[in-house]
């Protein structure tokens, strides 16, 4: 009999592939869910199965509180902290943790992405923000479920529909959006940001910041109510 979660599974497994395939992580490194909002379940790779040797039948699928609904591998380790998020924000259909190196290379320095050019302003209109670093005390309870509390802490009043990536400082980039193909799609694109500014920083350490009119042009050409970039 068929699973009745088997598209949901499908979606994520298909997301998944594409992180060795975009370069975005090594051997069991990284995981994607993908969220089925109406029946309040996400499906996960499971917790360090080879890419090459992933199936649609070995995705996990669970509800919001973490429990197992369908599957009979242990889900990723980093399964709470998507579900910390899917839990805040609504209109988050995936969410994607990697180990790309340049992006984790800032996460290391414990650092921001600058915004240094318009290819970045093209995706989001600000730096790319680096979480605190998680306090020993938050070390020594639910880690996973601690990480996603970093991440909601550096957000604020950020609208994560609008900055869709964050680093975890000392630890490595998760990105979402509202699909697990758009949250994979972010991924890439956060890595490509931060080889970009990597390369800037290390030709002129002392590089300016790009001037806000450039930033807004291109956030707004691209995400505001009068975007005109692509094809309607």
């Amino acid at each position: 009999m068929p699973s009745p979660y088997q598209e949901l599974k499908e979606r994520a497994w298909i997301a998944n592939l594409e992180i060795p395939k975009r370069n975005l992580a090594i051997y069991t490194f990284g995981n994607v869910s993908a969220l089925d909002a109406k029946r309040g379940v996400i499906a996960i790779k499971p917790s360090g199965v080879d890419y090459d040797r992933l199936t649609v039948d070995d995705m996990v699928v669970l509800d919001l509180s973490g429990k197992i609904v369908e599957g009979t591998l242990r889900p990723s380790s980093d399964t709470p902290t998507h579900l910390v998020l899917y839990r805040a924000w609504d209109g988050i259909g995936g969410v994607v943790h990697t180990h790309s190196t340049y992006a984790t290379g800032w996460a290391q320095s414990r650092r921001p992405v600058p915004i240094y050019g318009t290819t970045h302003a093209d995706h989001l209109a600000e730096d790319v923000p680096c979480t605190a670093v998680m306090s020993d005390e938050a070390v020594e309870r639910d880690y996973e479920v601690e990480t996603g509390n970093q991440i909601l802490a550096c957000f604020g009043d950020r609208n994560p529909l609008h900055v869709p990536m964050v680093l975890v400082a000392g630890h490595g980039p998760f990105t979402w959006g509202e699909t697990p193909e758009k949250a994979v799609y972010n991924a890439a694109v956060l890595e490509e940001l931060a080889q970009m500014a990597f390369v800037t920083h290390t030709l002129d350490p002392t590089a300016a910041r790009l001037p806000e009119r450039l930033i807004n042009k291109h956030f707004e050409r691209k995400h505001g109510k009068n975007a005109y970039y692509g094809q309607k």
